[in-house]
């Protein structure tokens, strides 16, 4: 059976679909980081979207694109943090049960987001088998829908808006960069960017010790056997099929990023955007400062994932 991907229509209705729940969050300048990067940087605040975090843009969509009998029966989803608190809300919004299946040492910031929206939590191993069996049983003990973190098409779909919005509002822009771990942000911007910027370069930013993506799209073929180990706890996630079809569709590119680089530019939008953004976020910046010859000179968008971060454990002395 041949997969069903998203398209810019499945984007576009997304974005109607969502619009009396979520956000159109702000682009946010600096002219010190555009100094810094070599290049001027539009970075789009979703750790200002509800719950904190893109997700709810996709959490939103395949919520409310479900008919009345199967809404009711709710939802269940597996998910380190912040796909979890977005589900949650998003069913809230239409008032049906959520579970969410969480893994051991998940960040404690983010659980207490999913808790906060009134979600039913399931503990498991801290592996992707263990979260997707535990969903499974969930599912088949409740009826309620699986709504996967980044492979189920209205996800994807959902995640575009944000470039969406971006685009826009921007006008043309050079390059996008975004966060990538399971994918769903990176192929749901490359479907938007395609169609409403087609000269537009897609860059996603993964961290060193979850870096199946790079590997794969070079590779051609998924490559998924790893255990990843990275501060970037929100791109731990094995890339979904789906996902890398599409990046590998739309040709976009990877850059590969120590954590180092990455605390230390989750450091600089504080101080210098003003905006506190966790290490999965960070990284997009990261990125650019990393390779600046990439985008020197051109107009860049940077998409700012998400801002749930545990102040009782902020990293910068992790900063080398």
């Amino acid at each position: 059976m041949p997969m069903l991907l998203p398209t810019f229509d499945d984007v576009l209705a997304a974005a109607a679909r969502i619009a009396p729940h979520a956000h159109a969050t702000p682009v946010l300048r600096s002219r010190a980081l555009d100094a810094l990067a070599g290049c001027e940087l539009h970075f789009k605040a979703e750790p200002l979207q509800r719950t904190g975090a893109f997700k709810f843009r996709g959490a939103c969509n395949a919520v409310w694109a479900l008919d009345d009998a199967t809404a009711a029966r709710g939802v269940v989803t597996h998910s380190s943090g912040n796909h979890g608190a977005a589900l949650a809300l998003a069913a809230r919004t239409r008032g049906i049960a959520c579970h969410v299946v969480v893994p051991e040492g998940a960040n404690a910031a983010k659980l207490a987001n999913i808790a906060r929206y009134g979600a039913q939590l399931h503990t498991c191993a801290a592996t992707i088998d263990a979260r997707e069996a535990a969903a499974a049983r969930v599912q088949a003990d409740t009826g309620a829908s699986l709504i996967h973190p980044y492979t189920h098409p209205h996800v994807i779909a959902g995640q575009g808006t944000a470039a969406l919005e971006l685009l826009n509002a921007q006008g043309p822009l050079d390059a996008v960069v975004a966060p990538v771990g399971g994918g769903g942000l990176l192929s749901g911007t490359a479907i938007a960017a395609a169609a409403t910027a087609p000269g537009c370069r897609i860059v996603g930013a993964e961290p060193e010790g979850a870096a199946d993506t790079a590997v794969s799209l070079t590779a051609g073929e998924r490559r998924v056997d790893f255990v990843p180990d990275s501060v970037c706890d929100g791109l731990r996630g094995t890339l979904g099929e789906p996902n890398f079809e599409l990046l590998r569709t739309h040709r976009v590119d990877v850059v590969v990023v120590p954590d180092a680089g990455t605390l230390a530019a989750m450091r600089l939008l504080w101080q210098c955007l003003k905006l506190l953004v966790e290490p999965s976020s960070a990284i997009a910046l990261a990125a650019i400062l990393q390779q600046p010859e990439r985008f020197a000179e051109q107009r860049v968008g940077v998409l700012l994932s998400g801002g749930n971060v545990d102040l009782d454990a902020l990293p910068w002395e992790r900063v080398a």
